[in-house]
């Protein structure tokens, strides 16, 4: 079993930045990918960004490319998602999931955390 927390989230200005975490408890966590994904209200969870567990490769979602950075300190069991020029369309929950496969699905996923709420302004 793993327990995953976020926390970072908060009311931040277009164009401003914000550092996701989310960290990890139980479990082997470093053989395991962690996604992160995030629900607007009224829209189904999607896909952000991931990190494998193997070689640290990562991948994301075309929305995010270039802004957004995830890493892994796998001695501090975090996960970390850097957020450069937010955008309002950014605003939503965001969660991590962790599961040994770095897939892009949510269902694939086993583990979730509560989730930390991010509001961009204009």
């Amino acid at each position: 079993q793993v327990q995953l927390v976020e926390s970072g989230g908060g009311l931040v200005q277009a164009g401003g930045s914000l550092r996701l975490s989310c960290a990890a408890s139980g479990g082997t966590f470093s053989r395991y990918a962690v996604g992160w994904f995030r629900q607007a209200p009224g829209k189904e969870r999607e896909f952000v960004a991931r990190i494998s567990w193997s070689d640290g490769s990562t991948g994301y979602a075309d929305s995010v490319k270039g802004r957004f950075t995830i890493s892994r300190d796998n001695a501090k069991k975090t996960v970390y998602l850097q957020m450069n020029s937010l955008k309002q369309e950014d605003t939503a929950v965001y969660y991590c999931a962790a599961d040994p496969r770095a897939t892009t699905v949510p269902h694939e996923y086993d583990y979730w955390g509560q989730g930390t709420q991010v509001t961009v302004s204009s």
